[in-house]
């Protein structure tokens, strides 16, 4: 919006043309991002405690957990509402990329809002029943898939690329829409099982937004893709507004959601978070690179099927609580030690991720 604006002042003042640069409007985009969540924060904790909006604790989960009861949930809309507005304020609103990765994040969070109302309306932790949330799921990132597919210009944007090992690659072809299904509906649900301790989902989101934002100003940029010798997409890297939006809206979201938390982000944020994250990924060509800086909400993911396939299959459990996080609290690990060691771990391997630019 502001893109367009300044370009049209630019005519009149040559200073206005600073505007242009993607690294300038992407650290605008994280401080309006961070600015709204930090100023509306406050208040929308204060609505939703009015409106009673209170957590509803799942009854298998850690007594320790009790007392989190009625504590604000769908914070998520304060984390979508500064993404949005941040997104649209400094993006260039003719780049279909950002279009795309926003409008599918809005998507999947219409889903989890959903699912966060009627779990507060009939006072359970169960919501919206598995088979139609994952319908909905599946419905958006089909129809994404499928979009995508049909307007790619070029075949780089349905090839799928390995890190370290630049020879290998593959060209998807149809493969491209299951494949977008799968990573769409994987990330959102691996956030959203990450998300059960204070703050512990919304760091590692910070992260790996902030290391996929590098990827996409890179894959943008004709002479450092051809350095790095990886993909090179025209106009992808308007999608680091997208990411530094992430990145400054998450942050003010963590002031408010860091341990003892004032209000959780519900399935409203850690759905389309978790969509986001793999949107931006498919779009940059570096699913591969999600896998690793996104380690954290694959343990996650991983820890939960080998608990449930075991016990189907043997009647034993692996883990003594799944999701790993309630694994470790049952260990007797305070949750703010659970948390801080999940955050680092993220660190190391959003580190790793990016190392993947240059070890090739």
């Amino acid at each position: 919006m502001l893109v367009a604006l300044f370009d049209y002042l630019s005519q009149f003042y040559s200073g206005f043309n600073v505007f242009q640069y993607i690294t300038l409007r992407a650290i605008l985009g994280l401080l309006t991002a961070l600015g709204i969540a930090m100023l509306l924060g406050p208040r929308m904790i204060v609505h939703l405690t009015q409106m009673k909006v209170g957590q509803v604790i799942r009854d298998d989960g850690p007594q320790s957990h009790l007392v989190k009861a009625g504590t604000p949930t769908m914070g998520g809309a304060l984390i979508l509402l500064a993404i949005t507005v941040s997104t649209l304020l400094w993006s260039d609103l003719n780049n279909r990329y950002m279009w795309l990765v926003l409008l599918v994040t809005l998507a999947f969070g219409t889903v989890g809002g959903l699912d966060d109302y009627l779990k507060l309306k009939y006072g359970n932790s169960k919501g919206l029943p598995a088979r139609f949330k994952y319908l909905g799921l599946s419905l958006i990132a089909l129809i994404v898939a499928v979009v995508m597919y049909v307007t790619a210009d070029s075949a780089v944007e349905t090839t799928l690329f390995f890190p370290v090992i630049k020879e290998w690659n593959w060209n998807l072809g149809w493969l491209f829409v299951p494949w977008v299904y799968l990573v769409l509906v994987g990330s959102s649900n691996a956030v959203n099982l990450t998300d059960g301790l204070d703050g512990l989902a919304i760091m590692p989101t910070i992260l790996v937004a902030g290391g996929l934002a590098v990827f996409a100003y890179v894959s943008g940029h004709a002479n450092f893709a051809h350095y790095l010798d990886i993909p090179m997409i025209p106009g992808v890297g308007e999608v680091v507004i997208f990411c530094t939006a992430i990145f400054g809206a998450g942050l003010g979201f963590l002031w408010f959601n860091t341990y003892p938390a004032q209000v959780f982000m519900g399935d409203v944020g850690a759905l389309a978070l978790g969509a986001a994250l793999g949107m931006i990924a498919i779009v940059v060509r570096q699913e591969l690179v999600l896998v690793i800086m996104g380690g954290v909400f694959v343990m996650e993911t991983v820890s939960v099927i080998l608990q449930v396939s075991s016990f189907k299959l043997t009647g034993r459990r692996i883990f003594r609580m799944a999701p790993i996080h309630h694994h470790f609290e049952l260990k007797g690990w305070a949750e703010p030690k659970v948390i801080v060691r999940f955050w680092i771990i993220t660190v190391i391997l959003v580190l790793v991720g990016l190392a993947t630019l240059k070890v090739r």
